[in-house]
């Protein structure tokens, strides 16, 4: 490093910035490499065709990984039950059962009305389309009146795409559904091991992590513990806060569809909370929709519509969202929504949802090597030097 000559004065804070600017760029470069990183390895897994392989060893292990995710979302409830004094396999038990009663519960309130509004759904689009179709013909009469072109074959065109879509939907729609029916009871069986596994591994959730970091030299328990934990903070904050968050919108949104006389408002509201889950984008994925088909079947029922998904939007954004969710993931949006596009591609919607907490763990693994190592310090003083 230059030493500075005597009659040289050196600037503190201008230096402060450089070395802030500096590190800050470093950070978003190191992103971006693990970004480019995650895009290459899945790149060369599908190139090689090893993707199909992985996807058939994850089906087979998926009985393990939903008995872990299970365990993993129950073990604080089990752990405090037991610090009240009870015995950790009846509170395994307890809390299995209670999660039971609720999803049939659920099951018994809500499936019977989505089935029934997905077909109402189906069997009023094309009512839907005319409305639409007169709108159109409405818009282009009187653009052609001010410009005095006939727009008649564009018209025609779009009233076609739009013929192929409403037909589309309508046919596809209920057979959508019940794919997707029949793919839940076909991954029932799957469902049933994993909720099995998650018992079982639940009476003793609390010592997996001694069990684990018996395979790991002693001298590296310490960083292993301090990292799990802050792993497992991030982690549970986004998954908790993420379901609440969904939760919440879709009691607000089906209340405000159903007030603004939506068809089918608990379908859209459901539609609402779970695509509310993709950062950024998925509001809009989900809004737009739903704002369309209110203006296709009455201008009033269209602004209802409009107003009930801004007010759930400025309720997830300026309240709940900091209350709820706090700065959690603590990402950039420029890294959420390269994340986004990235995962979307390789993945689709399932790839977006997991993207945030994916490329988020990436960096709390890059913080935890830099604090443990320095060399993003290194770096830095190098620059400057």
């Amino acid at each position: 490093m230059l030493k500075p000559k005597k009659n040289d004065t050196v600037d503190i804070p201008r230096l402060n910035e450089v070395i802030k600017l500096s590190r800050n760029i470093l950070k978003i470069v190191f992103i971006l490499i693990i970004v480019l990183l995650i895009y290459m390895g899945t790149s060369l897994l599908r190139t090689w065709n090893i993707l199909p392989t992985l996807k058939s060893i994850l089906k087979i292990l998926s009985p393990l990984f939903i008995g872990l995710v299970i365990a993993w979302l129950f073990d604080p409830l089990v752990t405090w039950l037991n610090r009240k004094g009870v015995n950790r396999i009846l509170g395994t038990v307890f809390v299995f059962l209670s999660f039971i009663a609720v999803l049939v519960l659920l099951g018994f309130l809500i499936v019977p009305s989505l089935t029934s509004q997905v077909n109402d759904i189906a069997a009023s689009i094309p009512t839907w389309l005319n409305e639409m179709k007169n709108g159109i013909d409405r818009f282009f009469a009187s653009l052609s009146n001010m410009s005095g072109y006939d727009l008649t074959s564009t018209k025609l065109q779009i009233f076609e795409a739009m013929n192929q879509w409403g037909m589309g939907i309508a046919n596809n729609l209920p057979d959508f559904s019940m794919n997707i029916l029949s793919s839940l009871i076909s991954g029932g069986v799957n469902i049933v091991f994993g909720f099995i596994i998650g018992f079982y591994m639940l009476f003793d959730f609390h010592n997996v992590r001694k069990h684990l970091l018996t395979l790991l030299p002693k001298k590296y328990h310490k960083d292993a513990i301090n990292f799990t934990d802050r792993l497992n903070k991030i982690l549970r904050s986004f998954v908790q806060g993420t379901l609440t968050i969904a939760g919440i919108l879709f009691v607000f949104q089906s209340v405000g569809l159903t007030i603004a006389g939506l068809k089918a408002p608990l379908f859209f509201g459901l539609f609402c909370a779970i695509t509310n889950i993709i950062p950024y984008i998925g509001p809009w994925i989900g809004g737009i929709p739903v704002v369309l088909i209110g203006f296709s079947m009455d201008p009033m029922t269209g602004i209802l519509s409009l107003v009930s998904v801004l007010v759930a939007q400025t309720l997830e954004s300026y309240f709940l969202q900091p209350i709820v969710m706090g700065k959690t993931m603590k990402l950039h949006p420029v890294t959420i929504m390269i994340g986004l596009l990235l995962f979307g591609h390789y993945f689709g919607i399932i790839g977006m949802i997991l993207a945030t907490p994916v490329i988020s763990t990436a960096k709390l693994i890059f913080q935890f090597l830099d604090e443990k190592f320095g060399f993003m310090d290194r770096i830095t003083t190098h620059e400057v030097s």
